[in-house]
């Protein structure tokens, strides 16, 4: 029996998937807990539907995905950190100091758990790339730099 995933079923497919399943598993578990609906013309037609609002949806979001990467590659990111007389920083620049940094230089709003600095710890005053996550496989290069206060 051919049925339309609604949701996303471990070990069967995602959402808007067609899969084949036997008709006991569709008839008794599928369908009545709304995982699923049979495959006829009215619920291929409801998934193109689908299909295409979901298309939409995703060309606005990755042209805002484009637009917000391009004002955070533009951006001249400093860090300003108070720095010792051996040259070395008080404790060290994270990802919550780059996303403060991102959000108040280049008006961006960016999870700061999603930011990888790429240097691993910074410790000393320079110029460093961190990798900044903007959704579902869209990332982003930043540079920004370290200056002593």
């Amino acid at each position: 029996m051919e049925v339309i995933l609604l949701k996303n079923v471990e070990k069967l497919g995602y959402a808007d998937d067609i899969v084949n399943v036997k008709p006991g598993y569709a008839l008794n578990y599928l369908i009545p807990k709304g995982y699923a609906v049979i495959k006829n013309p009215a619920n291929l037609a409801a998934l193109a539907g689908r299909n295409r609002a979901r298309e939409k949806r995703e060309a606005k979001l990755l042209e805002q995905i484009n637009e917000i990467s391009n004002r955070l590659q533009a951006a001249q990111l400093k860090i300003g950190a108070k720095v010792g007389t051996s040259g070395k920083i008080f404790g060290s620049v994270t990802p919550y100091h780059l996303a403060e940094a991102i959000k108040n230089q280049a008006s961006v709003e960016v999870d700061r758990r999603k930011i990888t600095i790429l240097e691993g710890d910074i410790k000393t005053p320079g110029t460093y790339s961190a990798e900044v996550g903007l959704g579902a496989n869209h990332k982003v290069v930043v540079k920004f730099e370290v200056v002593a206060e």
